[in-house]
């Protein structure tokens, strides 16, 4: 009998583009593109079709590519200087006023916000969307007033958003939102309505709102 031993010949370890992805590998990713997308390296649009990409992966070679070009989360990536171009911090102005009796007010698309807006609304309606807007400063305090009216207020959802205020009849709401950059602009909502409506919430990305059509048209086969 031959007793002789033969080395055990180590296993060659298969390649990444044969590896096939877990669960976890793509959830990793997943991560990572979604930390790219509220650093604004990516924009929705890019970041949907990466996301959409990930979920049809079947090996760990096929995820590789789709961060490659993004650093890892925590990373220290970040540019050094300010994401955001403050102007002198508590720097005075006159206050942007927008008023709706009767009629409606809007202020949207790409427009620099100062630090302080007020918004008045009887009989009327007023949208302030922000998730366009540049900020000239990183507190903005808008005082919102709404009497038989509405004032609907928008704010992207990588910012701040604070405020309290009181509704007499009426609807006063401040979807609370802290954002994890500690240099992000934090907007504070104050006021009150009287049979009206106050509202200041995060609007959605444009990718949340593709996903939820195609899970309805996905449940409506």
């Amino acid at each position: 009998m031959d007793l002789e031993k033969h080395p055990q010949q180590p296993t060659a370890r298969a390649e990444p583009d044969v590896i096939r992805a877990s669960d976890a590998d793509r959830d990793r990713i997943a991560d990572i593109l979604r930390e790219a997308m509220v650093e604004g390296r990516l924009t929705a649009e890019e970041h949907g079709e990466r996301v959409d990409a990930v979920y049809r992966a079947k090996t760990v070679g096929e995820l590789e590519p789709l961060v490659r070009d993004l650093p890892a989360p925590g990373g220290s990536a970040r540019p050094s200087a300010a994401p955001y171009a403050y102007g002198p911090e508590g720097a005075s102005g006159p206050a942007d006023n927008l008023v709706a009796v009767f009629s409606s007010s809007t202020r949207k698309g790409r427009w620099r916000v100062g630090g302080r807006t007020n918004a008045f609304s009887l009989f009327g309606s007023v949208e302030i969307d922000l998730t366009e807007a540049l900020f000239g400063q990183r507190l903005t305090v808008i005082n919102a007033t709404s009497i038989f009216g509405s004032v609907e207020i928008r704010v992207p959802e990588t910012i701040s958003l604070r405020g309290s205020g009181t509704g007499i009849f009426g609807n006063f709401e401040v979807v609370t939102l802290e954002s994890g950059d500690p240099e992000a602009p934090v907007v504070v909502v104050n006021g009150y309505s009287v049979f009206g409506s106050v509202e200041a919430k995060p609007k959605r990305g444009k990718f949340i709102a593709d996903l939820q059509d195609r899970l309805r048209k996905h449940l409506g086969h």
